[in-house]
């Protein structure tokens, strides 16, 4: 009987442990198949998003407060290639205050940058690679990062990196979430022995049921390449029955110096679950953009992407 009372005693200890903390094992696995103009096909990973394995986790500490964690890590599906936990890896704390983490942590900016429409924020479809405000660090490293609670839909985060490599950033957003209106602001300073830049997105998008309309507008101005950019971009994302999204989107970036840069994306998103996609999609900028490096001359690709 004793031995009994026991073992019920360590098996309640233990459930009780397990239900105070758990561990969470995630990721995508996305690839396709992509034909630029003027070169062969090829397979390559990420069409629509990077493919990732990450784990994350919580501990009740009571109170309200809970510990967190994320270990997150890019992987090539091409090779099998994974790039270490270069995407994120932070320890943390969560409760009424608000989260607070610190470590290899996405800034305050990148939040609201990497808002943006599918047809646009889509892996080798983005045509918002053309955007000088695209160019900020999203992940400085040394980062310590705190996002406020929602308040009437308001919150709002700050970043800021905390290291010896003379490679500062630090960032701020505002953003308000409410029924089917979104809208998101963001600023970003950086610094490091390249030079200087200060960067600006506001983005929106409103779902009207029928079509998502979605639009953006950033700034940066960076000394190394000439001084401010201003880009614009427009998209919709339209449901065609209850499986595809169709999407379509323009980006236009007028730089201070050189040529006007603009791109077009046009996509379709077909689930075959709630994990499952497969996509089709091209995206063609114009050759202003190409010429600066930051462009692609027509492309299409098809793909699969699972969430799991």
């Amino acid at each position: 009987m004793k031995k009994t009372l026991i073992a019920l005693a360590v098996l309640a200890a233990s459930g009780a442990a397990m239900a105070q903390s758990s561990v969470t094992l995630y990721g995508i696995a996305d690839a396709g198949i992509f034909k630029d103009k003027g070169q062969s096909a090829d397979m390559r990973s990420g069409g629509l998003n990077s493919s990732r394995l990450g784990f994350k986790g919580t501990e009740d500490l009571g109170g309200g407060l809970s510990a967190i964690f994320q270990l997150e890590q890019g992987i090539d599906l091409t090779s099998g290639a994974a790039s270490g936990f270069g995407r994120q890896a932070y320890v943390g704390l969560a409760g009424g205050f608000g989260t607070f983490k610190m470590g290899n942590v996405y800034s305050a900016y990148d939040d609201i940058a990497a808002n943006a429409a599918l047809g646009f924020d889509s892996g080798k479809f983005d045509s918002q690679d053309i955007f000088g405000s695209m160019g900020y660090a999203s992940n400085p490293g040394s980062n310590v990062y705190y996002a406020s609670p929602s308040f009437g839909g308001f919150s709002g985060a700050v970043s800021s990196s905390v290291n010896t490599l003379k490679q500062d950033s630090t960032s701020v957003h505002l953003k308000y979430e409410g029924g089917p209106l979104y809208v998101g602001l963001g600023y970003q300073d950086d610094s490091d022995l390249a030079g200087k830049g200060k960067y600006t997105i506001l983005n929106g998008s409103y779902d009207f049921g029928v079509a998502k309309l979605l639009l953006a507008y950033g700034n940066s101005n960076v000394a190394a390449a000439g001084g401010d950019t201003d880009d614009v971009s427009i998209g919709a994302e339209v449901p065609v029955g209850p499986a595809l999204v169709v999407s379509v989107g323009y980006a236009r970036s007028e730089p201070d110096v050189g040529a006007s840069r603009s791109g077009f994306t046009l996509m379709g998103n077909y689930s075959l679950s709630k994990r499952t996609i497969v996509y089709a999609g091209f995206r063609n900028d114009n050759a202003a953009a190409v010429a600066a490096g930051v462009g692609v001359d027509s492309r299409f690709g098809v793909g699969i992407r699972h969430a799991f």
